[in-house]
């Protein structure tokens, strides 16, 4: 098995993955249906009959048959979902809680870029293209990403300041961002953040440094890419000039 990255980190050039693993990400199986048909002997590749699951190939660049018949690679999808309130990001749950999946299609496999914790809500993206999402999360390319945050009690301007210049807590440094309030209603503060990068619960952890609490956290926009009219539970395809244009916004952050 290739060893795992951490969460933001592009995988590096030529990176293998297993074989069930590419069926499954390719949209034509489950993982485990796919295990099943390699150790069958019903899958090939570049003519070769394989029976080990965990054989690892080049993700897009592997010649791929089942029963004879070739396995292209997917075209790409990605899709902007609203995620609500109180929903897991990930596909099932032992536990029995509510997740993403019960709101998007089943037609095929789709991951997410990066996560948004059970208590927060807004722009969530999902796609068929792990090597695409990954140009997303490199550290050294992330988007903006634009959050409402609702706090209790209200934050003073030059505690906002303290934040927003990026600082250390717990020997974390994080980078400077910005924050602006948006409203302030006596016992509660709506506040605007704008990150450029994704560390756990960055946000969170920053409020709770400060002895505040999140009442509402709500990701509003990754780029130019806003919730729009889409209520919570709602989703939408990106179309090609959307992806085009994150990508582009992408490249220019590394140059």
């Amino acid at each position: 098995m290739p060893p795992k990255h951490s969460r933001g980190q592009r995988p590096r050039p030529g990176r293998r993955f297993g074989l069930a693993r590419i069926l499954s990400k390719r949209g034509l199986c489950s993982r485990t249906t796919a295990a099943e048909w390699v150790r069958a002997g019903r899958v090939s590749v570049a003519g070769e009959i394989i029976t080990d699951p965990e054989q690892g190939f080049l993700l897009h660049q592997a010649a791929i048959t089942v029963d004879g018949a070739l396995v292209a690679a997917p075209e790409r999808r990605v899709l902007l979902l609203h995620k609500p309130h109180g929903y897991l990001v990930t596909r099932s749950d032992t536990q029995g809680r509510r997740t993403i999946y019960e709101l998007i299609p089943g037609d095929g496999w789709l991951a997410p870029v990066g996560r948004l914790d059970q208590a927060s809500s807004g722009v969530l993206l999902l796609t068929n293209d792990p090597a695409w999402a990954q140009t997303l999360l490199d550290p050294e390319s992330h988007l903006p990403k634009r959050y409402h945050v609702q706090i209790r009690p209200p934050l003073a301007a030059e505690q906002i300041a303290t934040l927003a210049a990026g600082p250390q807590i717990e020997g974390v440094q994080y980078r400077p961002m910005d924050i602006r309030e948006i409203r302030c209603g006596g016992k509660t503060q709506w506040l605007e953040f704008m990150l450029i990068e994704g560390r756990n619960r960055q946000i969170r952890r920053l409020l709770d440094n400060q002895g505040r609490i999140v009442l509402r956290l709500i990701r509003i926009a990754i780029g130019t890419l806003e919730l729009g009219t889409l209520r919570p539970g709602e989703w939408r395809e990106l179309s090609a000039q959307e992806i085009r244009g994150l990508m582009e916004k992408a490249s220019a952050r590394v140059d």
